[in-house]
């Protein structure tokens, strides 16, 4: 395992990470995996979020038990693709905030181009989780950290479906301290930019189109 790289192999993921590699696989069931494996890979992102214990009456007694403590963390996915995750995550903690990253890669330079970005006005007191489903180059996911640090971020995490070796040693060689979580480490990117063997373009994939 990479320094900082934490890839998910718990059975369900990789085999709805193998479903969604089938190019065969429909839009509709695409976007139902990722959703899916959205809901598993935030369980093993949010693993160790701080506790504190309240009092509380069950039926039968009062008791002290553990609840998240602190400010609810904050999603921050990479449009349009990182979309592809929220609702899975919402599911298990729906008062996070969201924060909207507008980026997309330059076909000629695969430089990250940012468009849109709106973020929690206390984001910075608050765990912020980088959702972007290829990390390939890594240009949108380094992009998309620098303008969250910009804003004052400081405790921030990186959630993606698939990452190429070239993109991990991207992203670290620029935000080090920022973990990965990730479902696999394919083998290399192709000429273009894509990983390979991966799955295509995860968000043509999601949203039907080219």
């Amino acid at each position: 395992m990479m320094r900082d790289v934490h890839v998910v192999g718990h059975p369900l993921v990789q085999h709805k990470l193998t479903l969604m590699r089938d190019a065969e696989r429909s839009t509709q069931g695409f976007r139902r995996l990722l959703n899916e494996i959205g809901m598993l890979l935030c369980y093993e992102v949010t693993r160790d979020l701080p506790l504190e214990e309240i009092e509380i009456a069950t039926p039968l007694t009062t008791m002290k038990a553990p609840i998240l403590s602190g400010k609810k963390l904050v999603f921050a996915p990479i449009l349009r693709a990182g979309m592809g995750f929220v609702d899975g995550m919402l599911e298990l903690i729906p008062s996070a905030r969201i924060a909207h990253i507008g980026l997309y890669r330059d076909p000629k330079t695969l430089a990250a181009v940012e468009y849109y970005f709106k973020a929690p006005p206390d984001v910075a007191e608050r765990l912020v989780i980088v959702l972007d489903p290829m990390l390939a180059t890594a240009n949108s996911a380094v992009a998309a950290v620098d303008r969250l640090k910009e804003r004052g971020c400081r405790e921030l995490r990186l959630v993606c479906l698939l990452a190429a070796p070239e993109g991990i040693a991207h992203f670290h060689a620029v935000h080090p301290e920022v973990p990965i979580w990730t479902a696999a480490i394919d083998s290399h990117l192709d000429e273009h930019g894509y990983i390979l063997p991966g799955l295509g373009d995860a968000g043509d994939r999601m949203f039907g189109t080219r």
